[in-house]
């Protein structure tokens, strides 16, 4: 039985529900999930099926599997939290979305982190569009999608040791260094059914994007403020790379998240407030 790597803080009622991306590991949400917590917040971090292990694992899954892991956690806060904010980075906030689409009596909050709808970075080479033609053919089976320089990362010593970890060959810590096309696929047939469900979601997001980034460009973040059906607090990151959560501008990704927290906090107070005098006039 493989080893679970979920993080997990207890806390208070509101709970952050982080999710990571394609190939990656909870790792990557670590430090935005410890200072959630030290500010008082219930943080969960899941591991989805079949990440944190190998290729063959990751490959034995589908998006439907990783959705049931969102799911499942989301259960498992529910019975904890009063309220709970779902995020995730990358392939992770797409993730979020979806289950705020599939279940919004749920979800009170959106918390998104450099979402990617598709690969269109600076770093991306230029021919990366044509594997959607070339999937099911065999160089698209055998294809690979390899890390590259930067590896989402602008801060130099955080990025030495993100590399050091993934040469290394341990996916729990720092995800797989290539993922194979048959997850893009998968990836991609998650994100065609969370276009279509974008307009149904109305609770608040938060959506942070660096305007650098390597992997997923601003275009990601601009369809979604455009398309998603709530509230969308957009803020654009000027010195970070793809993975914001782990990049130097970190604390920051942090500040916002708390401030959503308080936000919705502030906005379900009257009901709470109404709720108790609703209690003591029947007493």
């Amino acid at each position: 039985m493989s080893r679970d790597f979920s993080l997990r803080y207890a806390g208070g009622s509101t709970g952050f529900l982080l999710i990571h991306g394609l190939g990656g590991t909870p790792v990557e949400l670590r430090l935005v999930a410890r200072a959630l917590n030290r500010a008082g917040h219930t943080v969960h971090c899941p591991q989805l099926a079949g990440h944190c292990a190998g290729e063959a694992e990751l490959l034995a899954t589908g998006w439907r599997d990783w959705a049931a892991s969102v799911e499942a956690e989301l259960d498992r806060m529910q019975s904890i939290c009063d309220s709970v904010i779902v995020g995730g980075l990358s392939l992770g906030a797409v993730l979020a979305i979806h289950i705020a689409a599939k279940r919004p009596e749920s979800v009170d909050g959106l918390a998104l982190y450099a979402p990617t709808l598709w690969y269109d970075g600076w770093s991306i080479p230029r021919y990366a569009f044509l594997l959607k033609w070339l999937i099911n053919t065999p160089f698209g089976r055998r294809y690979r999608f390899m890390e590259r320089s930067p590896y989402g990362i602008k801060d130099e010593r955080t990025r030495a040791i993100v590399v050091a970890s993934m040469m290394g060959g341990d996916s729990s810590q720092a995800g797989l260094l290539g993922t194979p096309s048959g997850s893009l696929k998968r990836m991609w047939d998650l994100i065609a059914v969370t276009r279509r469900e974008l307009p149904t979601v109305k609770c608040p997001a938060l959506l942070v994007h660096p305007r650098e980034d390597d992997i997923a460009s601003l275009s990601n973040a601009f369809y979604l403020q455009r398309k998603l059906g709530g509230l969308v607090d957009a803020l654009i990151l000027d010195d970070s790379y793809h993975l914001v959560t782990i990049d130097q501008q970190h604390h920051i990704v942090i500040e916002r998240s708390l401030a959503l927290a308080a936000r919705l906090a502030k906005a379900g107070a009257p009901d709470a407030e109404a709720a108790t005098l609703r209690a003591v006039a029947a007493e």
